[in-house]
């Protein structure tokens, strides 16, 4: 028996798909130069609107800085985390120009406030001979709670070399201890990754260390990426700018964090799942009560109060910036009214006489005035953007108007911890309406426009050809007017691809954007998009296999649905079949349809003439979604069995797309220009 590859893309794993707003950090980029070595300067119209936001905003508000430093013990004498293969997984050294105090005009003076403070590396005391922190071992902080025989660490970074060391620091300045408990504060990679740099499953088995995270966390921590991954993948390294420089010309920082770590992750299940919308438990002899926020900055997430110290922590509800409604990389979008009331209610319940907050990211807030300040303040922005944006939309502007139309209020403008370092008002107050509105604005022109490269040469010819087109988009570029420039840039970079001068100056144009941008999300963007204009899209090599732990947690039915979504429906349209598919080892049982050109699958049932029957142990199928063997090579070494007309697997194969990860974004960038 001869069966053809299939449930695998070849070189990767079907689990490439999985957790990939880091999955940069698991890829083989190569990285292109994106700047002349000192960069490109600000126009002097970026510097003038730098100068004039350095007066306006409120820089002699201090406390930041303050709360930032206070407990600092210390940092470890290297400023790189280095695996044991010796590659680097962290240089937070590449970011040291942000201390030399020079005001930088390419960078939004906000932002480069907020990527200053982020520059915390080290250990941290927030409440005496209780709870530290490590910051700035990786996107998020490790916090670690001193309980009666050991720690309670609460989120454990992204990477297990970063994890690791960040413990071996705490242990080395406070004194070792075991490892009691781990609490995974929500379903995002940065916050569970690195769980095997610090416990082993064996540890957990036994009953030495308790695992607990909110409810609802397996499934989310797995599915919010799996179906859209290659896609997301792609869109995260322009949003974090995996792939420029750190200078500040580049990639400054990542507003709840300096940037995502290049180890490996892993998970651990939990032991302890808090079911409850407000739950107590003693862990190690400390009072822990959890609560539950589903439907905030991630869906499976929680906050937790430590009522005889008066601790708040906020998990990553409540940071040092507004956060994502819509996150560019590509997500759900948030509900930002649900966002707004779970932090109000954690305001009345725990907030009224917390005396320090803490968090997933960012820094430490102290003093029960100044977190009511910041509890308020963070509720505030959330409901002011789900409902202004709603007041608007219901007297007409639409989602194609809203970012121009909706304005923080000036109150909120001047409180540092709700500006837009992640989120932005801008992507945000579009994502508000796509939620309760959907994409469309109204009008009949917009409901199935023509794609841009289809429209785009009719622009051009309309607009008198490209030359025209340069010399009316350079002069509105000499003016400072970079918007009306990419307007018709854009044009004809899609209606000419190859037209280096229009990429160029485009480029040039998303340089300034990017320069003035306040998020760091967005800023991102524009300069890595910029470089690509440039150089081509970044050469992205095959993604590492997926560890054990991580493939253990992806159901069946998540890797049959993974796989449906690579059949080429014009190719599957010809063929119509039914496949049972039983996992003996779980007892579980699919029926696996094509028909109508679509691949569907249900869980529970088994089809009386089924075309074929393949029986594999889920323990086997493991090794296919981590990548180190094919559902074919697993059935020709004797590994699980198949019954009926095998022809049908090979119908299967034959229309699987193979899903390339440096796919082209902008016009004309795929291969590298000359």
């Amino acid at each position: 028996m001869k069966i053809n590859t299939f449930g695998r893309i070849p070189g990767r794993s079907i689990f490439y798909f999985i957790l990939t707003w880091t999955s940069l950090s698991m890829l083989e980029v190569t990285a292109q130069e994106h700047f002349n070595p000192k960069g490109t300067a600000a126009s002097s119209f970026t510097s003038a609107l730098q100068a004039e936001l350095r007066q306006s905003l409120p820089f002699e508000d201090v406390r930041d800085f303050e709360e930032s430093r206070r407990g600092f013990i210390a940092a470890p004498q290297s400023r790189q985390i280095v695996a044991a293969n010796g590659n680097i997984v962290w240089d937070m050294a590449r970011y040291d120009f942000l201390l030399d105090g020079t005001d930088y005009d390419s960078i939004h003076p906000s932002l480069q406030r907020q990527a200053t403070l982020n520059m915390n590396f080290g250990l941290y005391e927030v409440v005496p001979d209780f709870i530290y922190q490590v910051r700035g071992f990786d996107l998020a902080n490790m916090t670690l709670v001193r309980g009666e025989t050991g720690w309670i660490l609460f989120d454990v970074l992204l990477t297990s070399q970063t994890a690791a060391a960040a413990l071996a620091l705490a242990n080395q300045q406070l004194g070792e201890l075991p490892v009691r408990a781990v609490v995974y504060s929500h379903s995002h990679v940065d916050h569970f990754g690195g769980v095997r740099g610090i416990i082993t499953e064996a540890e957990v088995q036994a009953g030495s260390v308790q695992v607990i995270a909110p409810l609802g966390f397996m499934e989310e921590a797995i599915a919010e990426n799996v179906y859209a991954g290659n896609a997301m993948s792609r869109r995260a390294g322009l949003q974090y700018g995996r792939v420029i420089p750190s200078s500040p010309f580049g990639q400054v920082d990542s507003a709840i964090g300096k940037g995502l770590a290049a180890g490996t992750t892993g998970l651990i299940a939990p032991t302890l799942v808090i079911e409850d919308d407000f739950e107590e438990h003693i862990i190690d002899g400390v009072r822990i009560i959890f609560q539950n926020t589903p439907g905030t900055e991630a869906p499976a997430e929680m906050n937790a109060w430590f009522p005889e110290q008066k601790v708040f922590w906020a998990a990553e509800n409540i940071t040092a910036t507004i956060h994502n409604i819509y996150t560019l990389r590509g997500a759900l979008i948030r509900d930002a009214l649900v966002w707004s009331k779970q932090i109000n209610e954690a305001l009345y319940r725990y907030g009224m006489q917390a005396q320090v907050m803490v968090s997933s990211h960012n820094w430490p807030r102290w003093g029960n005035d100044r977190i009511q300040q910041i509890m308020r303040a963070q509720r505030d922005a959330y409901a002011n953007l789900n409902n202004q944006v709603l007041n608007l939309a219901n007297q007409g502007v639409t989602i194609n108007e809203i970012h121009n139309e909706y304005k923080v209020p000036l109150s909120l403008q001047q409180q540092w911890n709700v500006r837009q370092y992640h989120g932005s008002e801008f992507h945000n107050s579009r994502a508000v309406i796509n939620r309760y509105l959907g994409y469309w604005d109204g009008n009949p022109a917009t409901l199935a426009p023509l794609s841009p490269a289809d429209s785009a040469p009719l622009y051009v010819e309309m607009m008198g050809g490209a030359d025209a087109i340069l010399d009316r988009a350079q002069g509105l570029h000499d003016e400072g007017q970079y918007r009306l420039a990419m307007e018709i840039l854009n044009k004809l970079v899609y209606a000419e691809p190859n037209n280096s001068a229009g990429k160029d100056l485009l480029a040039a144009v998303f340089e300034q954007l990017g320069y003035q941008y306040e998020s760091a999300s967005m800023r991102n963007v524009f300069l890595s998009s910029a470089q690509e204009l440039r150089n081509g899209a970044p050469v992205i090599g095959a993604p590492r296999g997926t560890s054990p732990s991580l493939a253990r947690a992806m159901t069946t039915a998540q890797w049959w649905d993974a796989v449906a979504i690579r059949v080429d429906s014009s190719k599957a349209d010809a063929f119509n079949f039914t496949i049972n598919f039983i996992t003996a080892d779980t007892g579980q049982r699919f029926v696996i349809e094509m028909s109508g050109g679509t691949l569907t699958s249900i869980e529970g049932y088994a089809a009386e003439n089924a075309d074929v029957t393949i029986t594999m142990n889920r323990s086997d199928l493991e090794t296919v979604i981590m990548g180190q063997a094919t559902l074919a090579s697993q059935l020709q070494a004797g590994i699980g069995s198949v019954e009926g007309n095998q022809g049908v697997l090979l119908q299967l194969v034959s229309v699987l797309v193979d899903f390339s990860p440096g796919f082209e974004v902008m016009p004309g960038t795929v291969q590298p220009r000359n």
